[in-house]
């Protein structure tokens, strides 16, 4: 397994909807941040599934680095 990329040192602010789900980015490296485009394959780094519990903007984890992944939890304010 290989490490995460560190996306960018700062959270990722998205409108959610309610009830949807989201698959948020843990290797770093999709080019569509904050969510999965696939680039993790051969990496052993899977997707984190999100499910919105409503509809707001929350924010989420751009040093892939957070405690509370897939949300940001201020890790990247340490790196």
């Amino acid at each position: 397994m290989s490490d995460a990329v560190n996306a960018q040192k700062a959270p990722m602010p998205v409108e959610v909807e309610e009830g949807k789900n989201y698959f948020w980015c843990a290797c770093g490296k999709s080019a569509k941040q904050p969510f999965c485009d696939g680039s993790h394959k051969d990496t052993g780094i899977s997707p984190v599934k999100y499910t919105a519990e409503a509809s707001k903007k929350v924010f989420f984890c751009g040093c892939k680095q957070s405690a509370k992944a897939p949300l940001c939890d201020g890790t990247h304010s340490k790196l």
